[in-house]
């Protein structure tokens, strides 16, 4: 029997958030820690309207603060499936901010995370498969099989030799020339 598939754009959600008081530093910016319970609130939305299942957070890629989130801000969380493996799927967070009394708004975050649907037991349970159709979702999934074997290798569930994806990047590679 063929697995179910499911496109990218079903999955896909946006939770906007305001900067408030409690949310800031001492210098008036939105805490980091805050902006990375939005980002895995946001995607596991997403893991969960793609697998119709509970979703367990599995790994979190690089999050880096690009720029600050001032208070009084508007913070918008889009996320979206890029890819399911067997139980996992990965999800792209892109995070903006938006200073509505100045008319500024920048893209100010982005990462993938990880999720891993289970069953009412706990146990890792099958997902649909992710049919990517514009471009963004098509370069999404094809990188995405390279990150989970990143992910993998750095976990130490993956042998370095066995992740062929990431061999075939660096094998086109010309060795740098000596002067």
């Amino acid at each position: 029997m063929a697995k179910k598939q499911k496109f990218a754009k079903e999955s896909a959600v946006t939770m906007t958030e305001m900067v408030l008081p409690n949310d800031t530093n001492t210098l008036n910016n939105l805490m980091g820690g805050r902006l990375m319970h939005w980002m895995d609130i946001v995607s596991a939305i997403a893991a969960q309207k793609h697998s119709n299942r509970v979703v367990v957070t599995a790994s979190v890629d690089n999050i880096s603060f690009r720029k600050p989130i001032k208070l009084g801000n508007v913070v918008s969380l889009k996320a979206q499936v890029t890819r399911a493996f067997s139980s996992s799927m990965e999800v792209f967070i892109e995070v903006t901010a938006e200073d509505i009394p100045a008319n500024k708004r920048y893209t100010c975050n982005s990462a993938f995370f990880t999720f891993v649907a289970v069953d009412q037991s706990g146990r890792p349970i099958d997902v649909p498969e992710v049919v990517p159709e514009t471009e963004e979702e098509k370069e999404h999934y094809a990188g995405a099989l390279r990150r989970r074997q990143l992910r993998l290798v750095l976990a130490k569930r993956m042998k370095p030799a066995e992740a062929t994806e990431l061999k075939a990047l660096f094998e086109n590679l010309e060795p740098l020339k000596e002067d």
